[in-house]
């Protein structure tokens, strides 16, 4: 067994990961002045929506507005999670106030968290300390369709067939 976080490959749709341009991924996050800076080069009604977020396989956060997919954003590549983040701006500092794993283009479980954590604290930017709206998804093994799962309900939503109640590493 091996300590390397899990890498999550794109599992949506072929033609958006045909239109990335790897040259215009996300903007990396390392710093709070990089993402003070670049959270000013957006108008007030974008800072108040969650951007998407990526978490590259170097473990470094990649930010883009809230209506990129997660695939340009990690331009095409493998990430470590995926998902939206909301920032306040609070005592004069940027500081992460939402964080959801919601990206069906990577479907990443809960527990990459700690890659998120890893990313937010070496940027030294705060953060809740966990997914604030954690999302579970899963692959059905009939149809192989992915779904969000909601209120613990482990049936795919487009054949009915029973989903895995665990995350399946080797199905992605």
């Amino acid at each position: 067994m091996t300590d390397e976080p899990y890498a999550y490959r794109y599992v949506g749709p072929a033609d958006l990961l045909a239109a990335v341009r790897p040259d215009a991924a996300g903007r990396p996050i390392r710093s709070p002045g990089d993402l003070a800076a670049w959270l000013a080069s957006r108008d007030a009604d974008e800072r108040a929506e969650p951007f998407t977020f990526v978490v590259d396989r170097g473990g470094s956060l990649r930010l883009a507005p809230r209506r990129s997919e997660h695939v340009a954003c990690a331009g095409g590549a493998s990430v470590l999670s995926a998902g939206e983040m909301t920032f306040v701006h609070e005592q004069g500092r940027w500081t992460v106030s939402e964080v959801a794993n919601h990206s069906t283009g990577y479907c990443p479980d809960p527990d990459s968290w700690p890659a998120v954590a890893a990313a937010l604290d070496a940027a030294g930017l705060p953060h809740p300390g966990r997914f604030t709206d954690p999302v579970v998804f899963r692959h059905c093994p009939r149809c192989r369709e992915r779904n969000l799962v909601k209120d613990h309900d482990f049936v795919c939503a487009l054949c009915g067939a029973d989903l895995p109640r665990t995350a399946s590493r080797t199905a992605r």
